[in-house]
């Protein structure tokens, strides 16, 4: 019978595995770092019952240290995400749901390695004239806003972070925060600098050099067609996750997204052999970018990792290191490159400004911003989604090779554009009148109107 309740409780272990896993690590990672009130250690009752070193006893980690927590965290039944706007999480969710994106990847899931760009030996050095904004401050301390940069006329002018009794005692400002989809547009300016490089000759070239893309939809495309998630791909993918629908090469459970890490893009592009191009229409999706990414990784060959370092270390003059994820054990030649993209709040801001000054200055990544502008296209079939998305998807019905565009109740001639990552990531461009707002967060629970929209629309 006590190997059946074993049993038993290794199945019900197992319809749970990615949140236990998760919290397994997330209870060490309290303890470890002295969290004293949330956990404790503990034995538990299969420990107590199986005998000491037999199969069951480590089976059940029973020679590790183990841990309770005090803290009432809601599980999901997809549960590698939040839900959008659907929630109103508690402190308790929130935290967990920190862990898990800024520590979790590196602690619980051994899988994940980098490409690493090395801080500039002379960081940019911002400028600042702060003024105080008590609704800000309200929003740190009551929602899930981890960080509030607004930059303009040269100066970053409000510098808010989450407060000491809030998340601050979890993370600090030189934390590296996750980009969720923002990395889609690092992955974007990282093209810019492959271009003007001469690596790949501009926005119009066809993808037919490139032997892993044949004898699929993505063959021959134009690149801007694949910035624009506008490349016909809709039959097969939606978001990260690949169509059950049709070709049944794409029903394997292996290949369950685009967040599976452990699958590079070699693997992917196997799954969309035989497939057809759709009539193009915006098709919002983890593909697109991962593809241009491993583009540039196959144009630049052992050039890669400078292409990277000139984006970010020496045009972006970041203060500390920069990543994107890299699927381990795996090849440049196989595309191992992640768009997953970590940096610090203040690095993202000097990205941003990098962005600004090249536009401003009509540099040749500046003209390929200006030509990814121009090129932009209508979300027309978003339009039936966007009440389920948060934030810049009810605002922007435009994109732009990876950047969100056409704001609400703005001129769409007016150059602004903008990130958007799944959690409340968001930094936004006014090219014009030279301001940027940053935020960071763990979800979007804070007044995006007001905080990001209102003041890159009238300055406020």
């Amino acid at each position: 019978m006590k190997k059946i309740l074993a049993l038993i409780s290794i199945l019900i272990f197992s319809t749970t595995a990615y949140a236990n896993n998760r919290l397994d690590g997330f209870n060490k990672w309290l303890f470890e770092n002295g969290y004293n009130e949330y956990v404790k250690k503990i034995e538990s009752a299969v420990c107590k019952a199986e005998p000491k070193y037999s199969n069951m006893w480590y089976y059940n980690k029973c020679d590790q240290p183990q841990y309770k927590n005090n803290l009432k965290i809601k599980f999901y039944e997809d549960s590698s995400w939040l839900p959008e706007e659907t929630e109103k999480p508690n402190f308790d969710t929130l935290l967990f749901e920190l862990y898990k994106y800024t520590y979790s990847p590196y602690r619980d899931r051994p899988i994940v390695d980098v490409y690493e760009v090395k801080p500039s030996k002379k960081p940019y050095k911002f400028k600042s004239n702060l003024k105080e904004d008590k609704y800000i401050d309200k929003q740190l301390e009551k929602t899930a806003l981890l960080s509030y940069l607004m930059f303009e006329d040269n100066k970053i002018t409000i510098d808010k972070f989450t407060p000491e009794n809030r998340f601050g005692k979890f993370i600090n400002k030189n934390t590296k925060l996750r980009s969720m989809s923002a990395g889609k547009t690092m992955v974007s300016y990282v093209v810019g600098h492959a271009i003007c490089d001469g690596y790949i000759e501009n926005i119009n070239s066809r993808l037919n050099d490139w032997p892993l893309l044949e004898n699929t939809l993505y063959y021959d495309q134009k690149l801007i067609d694949i910035l624009n998630m506008n490349s016909g791909d809709q039959k097969y993918i939606v978001g990260s996750e690949l169509s059950k629908t049709v070709n049944k090469n794409l029903i394997n459970e292996k290949f369950r997204g685009l967040d599976d890490y452990v699958i590079d893009f070699k693997q992917y592009i196997s799954l969309f052999k035989n497939t057809k191009k759709s009539k193009p229409y915006f098709n919002y999706s983890s593909m697109n970018p991962t593809l241009a990414l491993n583009y540039v990784l196959f144009k630049t060959g052992d050039d890669f990792e400078k292409i990277l370092e000139k984006t970010f270390n020496k045009k972006s003059k970041i203060k500390d290191s920069v990543i994107f994820w890299k699927v381990k054990n795996s090849s440049k030649e196989r595309g191992n490159a992640n768009i997953m993209f970590y940096a610090t709040r203040y690095d993202y801001l000097r990205i941003a400004k990098a962005m600004l000054d090249d536009w401003q200055n009509d540099t040749c990544v500046g003209k390929y911003l200006k030509t990814i502008f121009d090129n932009r296209i209508d979300k027309e079939n978003e339009k039936r989604n966007k009440e389920g998305r948060p934030g810049q998807y009810r605002y922007a019905s435009g994109y732009a090779g990876q950047f969100q565009a056409h704001y609400k109740g703005i001129n769409k001639k007016r150059a602004i554009m903008g990130m958007h990552g799944r959690g409340g990531q968001h930094i936004v461009i006014d090219f014009e009148r030279s301001r940027i707002v940053v935020t960071n967060a763990i979800y979007e629970n804070f007044n995006f109107p007001k905080i990001v929209y209102q003041p890159i629309k009238k300055g406020s």
